[in-house]
């Protein structure tokens, strides 16, 4: 098709940032890797790449341009490779975004025992707790936590988190624990970034400002402090579930937690024929419990 004339030169290009490079990854010349792009930028009315005796770069179309095209391309032979039954694996490149330090502690884990299965496949995995543009950025695969606001993606649910309030028996020993959400302003509570800790009240959710000795964004350092007997901490469960179930931390206020909210994986909907997409959408959610 016409219209696709030139596009997998200039992604070729735009990759090794070298028509050199690009010639002889696609095994063409030089000079026909050149009046491709040249002819693509004439046929868009825009300047895609900056061209110096030493260099090649993107211009800023050519970077929007570039981004859209190499998702396509690799959508495009995903589509011949699952069509002519020559993917019997998965292959190719996965690009996937998910929470920091829930994509350190379970995510990457079950990432790479299914590298480990399928040397074939490349993974570029961005934790980050912004929530990113699936498409507009690329992404194969985005795993969020709680609620969903995008109703344009596919949604698995992986598996379910929540949140708890807990404290070091020293802690307990000394101060009591506390018995509604009223009675921690009585106790020093480690205070997250927020500020705040959320509970459900009578079925209703409520949001209770609190403070203590210590408020920190990382909520490892805050575990390590409750463990100290500091104070009484609120984390999800992945943070504390081990000190929990070896009794170095004890729960408080089980009644007020909020209900178990999703962890999910989303996909736009062109991803849900890719076998590799499928491959490993069913790998995270076995290897999480979900269904």
């Amino acid at each position: 098709m016409a219209e696709w004339d030139g596009v997998s030169e200039f992604v070729a290009v735009a990759e090794t940032a070298s028509f050199t490079a690009a010639a002889k990854r696609l095994r063409l010349s030089v000079a026909q890797i050149s009046r491709q792009v040249s002819a693509l930028e004439a046929r868009l009315k825009v300047k895609l790449l900056y061209r110096t005796t030493r260099k090649v770069s993107l211009t800023e179309a050519g970077a929007v341009y570039f981004r859209h095209c190499s998702h396509a391309l690799e959508g495009l032979g995903d589509a011949e490779r699952a069509v002519s039954d020559l993917q019997a694996t998965p292959q190719g490149k996965i690009k996937l975004t998910a929470p920091i330090t829930f994509g350190e502690e379970r995510i990457m884990p079950l990432i790479n025992d299914f590298m480990v299965l399928h040397p074939q496949l490349e993974i570029e995995c961005l934790l980050s707790n912004q929530l990113v543009d699936i498409l507009a950025d690329g992404y194969d695969l985005a795993i969020r936590l709680g609620h969903l606001q995008d109703s344009s993606m596919i949604a698995r649910k992986l598996s379910v988190r929540r949140r708890y309030v807990c404290a070091a028996p020293d802690y307990i020993g000394r101060f009591g624990l506390p018995h509604t959400v009223s009675e921690l302003d009585q106790h020093d509570c480690l205070v997250g970034g927020a500020g705040y800790w959320r509970f459900s009240e009578n079925g209703k959710a409520r949001s209770i400002k609190v403070s203590g000795r210590i408020q920190c964004n990382s909520a490892y350092a805050l575990v390590d402090a409750a463990l100290k007997g500091l104070g009484l901490i609120q984390v999800p469960d992945y943070y504390v579930q081990e000190h929990i179930a070896q009794g170095r931390l004890l729960t408080a206020l089980d009644s007020y937690c909020e209900p178990e909210e999703g962890i999910w994986v989303l996909y736009p909907f062109n991803r849900q024929l890719s076998p590799k997409i499928k491959s490993l959408v069913a790998y995270l959610a076995e290897g999480m419990g979900g269904t």
